[in-house]
């Protein structure tokens, strides 16, 4: 009997220890704080404020690094595709990225050499370079100007090619009882705004 007493006070001391460490006193203000903290993320260690523009070298060694992953991942599409990987509409989403990443890529080197030409332009002023100099610049303005442009252009024909192609793809899985009328009308609208803006 006595052994019985003294395992129910033992329990019930061990119950009153349990309970008193989940009492609201006892539990951090945080309930779901973490021992570990999450890493820093790469973007939050620049010593510049996020708001800051970055420089257009910066800019365009950036937009060529993304082109030339667009292209590496375009011309494995096809491959990927071939085997049953990818959808076709991938492969076409492939695509278009390329052609939208040539269209910043060159737009960039543009703003660059606008750049260039303006900062020639007020050093011949100054003296402090050649007309040859400022010459080269906008002969380089010129070129860069009808690259960004074929670009565009580019850009858009392949932007309308993608739509058409949804536009019939969607259509053919509503008839298959695959689709929603309402992704037919969202292929519609996006199709009549691309030839809106193209014309």
């Amino acid at each position: 009997m006595t052994r019985l007493v003294a395992l129910s006070v033992t329990l019930l001391a061990t119950v009153m220890v349990v309970l008193a460490e989940q009492s609201p006193e006892n539990q951090s203000e945080e309930p779901d704080s973490f021992e570990i903290e999450p890493p820093i993320l790469k973007e939050n260690l620049s010593a510049e404020s996020p708001s800051a523009a970055p420089a257009p070298d910066d800019d365009v060694a950036r937009l060529e690094k993304q082109l030339e992953r667009a292209k590496r991942n375009a011309t494995s599409a096809e491959r990927l595709c071939k085997i049953g990987v990818l959808s076709k509409m991938e492969v076409e989403q492939r695509f278009l990225r390329v052609a939208r990443c040539e269209s910043d890529f060159a737009n960039a080197r543009l703003a660059q050499a606008k750049e260039e030409v303006t900062a020639q332009e007020s050093q011949v002023a100054t003296g402090e370079s050649t007309k040859d100099e400022l010459e080269a610049a906008k002969i380089a303005l010129a070129q860069l100007t009808e690259a960004a442009e074929l670009a565009a252009q580019k850009r858009e024909r392949t932007e309308l090619d993608f739509a058409e192609a949804n536009l019939r793809r969607q259509e053919k899985l509503l008839r298959l009882g695959s689709a929603q009328k309402s992704d037919v009308t969202r292929a519609e609208q996006k199709l009549a705004e691309l030839k809106a803006q193209k014309n």
